[in-house]
């Protein structure tokens, strides 16, 4: 089912052939809030091995990234997702962006390129991984980009689902949209439960390679 509220009709057009709402019944299995949170090993932009244990004791984001999608671009574009990032490493959390488009697709970008978008939009991440195999992104079962995750110190998930509340690729709407993100991890640090722990997530169907 497409997923193009509050768009104008013609970069509704536009974003038909590769942007999609998944609805639950046709959505891969999901790690499961409240459960340890799959652990992966995977290569940042820079050849660097990352892997989830290595931030053990700490809070995680885990942000999927496809610099090709209009709704990434949205919260990208207009500084939503870098506020965001920001927001998070100063309260010493850690945030991982994740890539896992095939390279056959073409939105694939290699290392540098990725690296590069990255910069140009000032992302203040930890790192930024490549999973072009896929496996942690199925692992996870992260289904769009952006697909959004929180782990807490003990490495369970707490949170999975969207940036926010407003599913569109319509970057007015942010300001009226509730951060589910910035929310999750508000009530984690003060030491109370994820009010809202899982949200529906929007977003391009990531470009996973066949299995």
């Amino acid at each position: 089912m497409l997923r193009l509220a509050s768009l104008p009709t013609l970069a509704g057009l536009a974003l038909a052939a590769a942007c999609t709402w998944l609805a639950p019944d046709t959505a891969q299995a999901a790690a499961t809030v409240g459960q340890p949170a799959p652990a992966f090993t995977l290569t940042d932009t820079a050849g660097r091995t990352v892997s989830l244990a290595d931030y053990k004791g700490r809070h995680v984001v885990l942000e999927w990234v496809n610099p090709g999608c209009p709704f990434v671009q949205k919260h990208y574009d207009a500084g939503n997702m870098q506020a965001t990032q920001k927001g998070a490493l100063d309260r010493n959390v850690v945030w991982l962006a994740i890539n896992s488009t095939a390279t056959s697709s073409r939105d694939y970008l290699a290392p540098a390129a990725l690296a590069g978008w990255m910069g140009n939009h000032r992302a203040p991440v930890t790192a930024t991984l490549m999973d072009a195999d896929g496996k942690a992104g199925r692992a996870y079962g992260a289904r769009t980009t952006p697909h959004m995750y929180v782990i807490d110190p003990q490495g369970k998930l707490i949170y999975a689902g969207a940036i926010d509340s407003r599913p569109t690729a319509n970057a007015a709407d942010i300001r009226v949209a509730t951060n589910h993100v910035n929310q999750a991890l508000a009530d984690a640090l003060a030491g109370r439960p994820v009010a809202t722990a899982v949200t529906q997530p929007y977003g391009c169907t990531i470009k996973y390679a066949p299995q």
